[in-house]
C-alpha cells in the first residue's frame, strides 16, 4: 500500500529527465523491472467478470478524457474486476516502466508497495479508457476535472474512503513524477481531496492472552511429537523457532516483515539490542527482554544442532524446515494454527502483538515517545492512538483526578 506520506508532501530530488528515454529498449532496466511488476500484478487474487472485456476499449480521441460509461465504472470497481487489459496496457508505457524503476531504486518499496502502485495505474486506465489515444497513454491530457470524477467514481461504486485515499495517492505520487521528469506541467491530482476516513482503534490482547500465545507453540508441538515420533526432530525445531519468533514480536514491537528479517548480525546479546530494518529500509534499534533472549538462545542451539548454521552464524535468524529464510506467510498461517490452540480470537493477527506491545509499554507507563522510537514511527500521532485503548488506566486515572468521580 502506498504510504500515508504520498498522500501530503512530493518527494524532494533532483530532476533527471533520462529516465524516460532509459526504458526504450525491450532489454533495459526500466523495461525488465515493469515487466516484473505485470508479471507479479498477475497473481493478485482478482476475479475475472465478464463485462469488464468490454469497459476497456481504447476510445476515439477527446480534448478531455473522461471515465467510461457506468457500466465500465462499475466493473472496473466491483469486487468481481479483471485488469488485464490495463495492466497490459501501462505495461507497455515507458512513463510507467520508469516510475516503476524510481519507486524500487529511489523510493526503495516493497514489492507489495510496488505492485500496489502498478495495479491502482492499471484500473484508472481501465476505468478512463480515453486517456489512451492511438495505442498510447496520453498522461498529459488529462484535466483536474476527470481527476475528480475518477475519485467521486470510486466513492460512487461502494469503496472505503481508506481505499479511495489509497488509489488517488498512487496516481497523486505517479504525476509527481511524472511533473518531475518534465512530462506534465501540473498534476491533475494535485487538488483532489481525501475523503475523511474513520479512526479505528486496534484491538490487542492482555497480559494474560498474550501468554497463552507465547505458549502456544511449544504446546501444539508436543502434541505433533506425542502423535508422530517420527517428528519429534521437526516438532521441537519448529516448536524453538516459533516461541523465539513471538516473543521477539512482543518484545520488541516488531512488524512480522522485520522479524523474519532479521539477521544474525543484528543481535547483541551482551547488551540484548539489536537493529531493526522497517519500512523504507528505515533502521532502528530495539530490545529484547529476558524470556526473549532466553527462547531465542533456545532456539539457536536447535537450530545449531540440525547442522543448519552455527549460533553466530550472521545470516537470516528465522529459517525453515528447508534452511532458507522464513516468509511472512509462514508465519501468518502458523500464528492462526496458534490462536486456535490458545484459544484466542480467531481473527487475530501476528499485528496483533505488535498492538499489544505498545498499548501494554504505554499502560506500565512508558514515555509516548520512547514507544514511538521503539514502533518505528515516523509521526507521533501515529502511536498516540495507542493512549486511547487502555480503559482501565482510564478508569484508573479519571477515578484519581476527577473531584466528583
Amino acid at each position: 500500500m502506498p504510504d500515508k506520506s504520498e498522500q501530503h508532501s512530493p518527494s524532494r530530488g533532483r530532476k533527471r529527465r533520462g529516465n524516460a528515454q532509459e526504458g526504450s529498449g525491450d532489454n533495459s532496466p526500466v523495461a525488465a523491472e515493469a515487466k516484473r511488476f505485470e508479471t507479479a500484478a498477475k497473481g493478485s487474487p482478482v476475479r475475472v467478470s465478464s463485462s469488464s472485456s468490454d469497459a476497456v476499449a481504447p476510445a476515439a480521441s477527446s480534448d478531455q478524457p473522461a471515465l467510461g460509461d457506468a457500466a465500465t465504472v462499475a466493473a472496473a470497481c466491483g469486487d468481481a474486476v479483471d485488469l488485464r487489459a490495463g495492466r497490459e496496457q501501462i505495461g507497455r508505457d515507458e512513463r510507467v516502466r520508469s516510475f516503476m524503476l524510481y519507486l524500487r531504486r529511489e523510493r526503495q518499496c516493497s514489492e507489495h508497495t510496488a505492485k500496489n502502485y502498478f495495479l491502482d495505474l492499471a484500473q484508472f486506465v481501465q476505468m478512463t479508457p480515453a486517456i489512451v489515444v492511438d495505442g498510447q497513454c496520453s498522461w498529459a491530457k488529462l484535466t483536474a476535472a476527470t481527476a475528480r470524477r475518477y475519485a467521486m467514481a470510486l466513492a460512487a461504486a461502494g469503496l472505503q474512503h481508506s481505499s479511495v485515499n489509497r488509489k488517488v495517492a498512487s496516481l497523486r505520487s505517479f504525476y509527481r513524477f511524472l511533473l518531475r521528469e518534465g512530462v506534465v506541467k501540473s498534476s491533475p491530482f494535485r487538488q483532489v481531496r481525501r475523503g475523511k476516513t474513520p479512526r479505528r482503534l486496534p484491538t490487542v490482547l492482555d497480559v494474560a492472552e498474550v501468554s497463552k500465545l507465547l505458549d502456544a507453540p511449544a504446546a501444539y508441538w508436543a502434541g505433533q511429537a506425542a502423535a508422530r515420533s517420527d517428528q519429534r526432530s521437526d516438532a521441537e525445531f519448529s516448536a524453538a523457532r516459533d516461541t523465539a519468533l513471538l516473543e521477539v514480536i512482543y518484545s520488541a514491537g516488531l512488524r512480522v516483515s522485520e522479524a523474519v528479517g532479521l539477521d544474525g548480525a543484528d543481535i547483541d546479546f551482551l547488551s540484548s539490542v539489536f537493529k531493526v530494518r522497517g519500512k523504507g529500509h528505515k533502521e532502528r534499534l530495539c530490545m529484547l527482554g529476558q524470556p526473549a533472549v532466553k527462547a531465542l538462545r533456545e532456539y539457536l542451539r536447535v537450530r545449531e544442532e540440525r547442522g543448519m548454521a552455527g549460533r553466530r552464524d550472521p545470516g537470516p535468524v528465522f529459517l525453515n524446515q528447508q534452511g532458507r529464510r522464513l516468509t511472512t506467510r509462514s508465519v501468518e498461517r502458523m500464528y492462526k494454527v496458534y490462536v486456535l490452540s490458545a484459544g484466542l480470537p480467531a481473527d487475530s493477527t501476528p499485528h496483533k502483538l505488535r498492538h499489544s506491545f505498545a498499548t501494554h509499554m504505554l499502560a506500565a507507563g512508558a514515555d509516548l515517545r520512547v514507544v514511538q522510537e521503539m514502533l518505528g514511527h515516523a509521526n507521533l500521532t501515529s502511536t498516540q492512538i495507542y493512549t486511547h485503548i487502555d480503559i482501565g488506566r482510564l478508569q484508573e486515572v479519571y477515578a484519581k483526578a476527577h473531584p466528583k468521580a
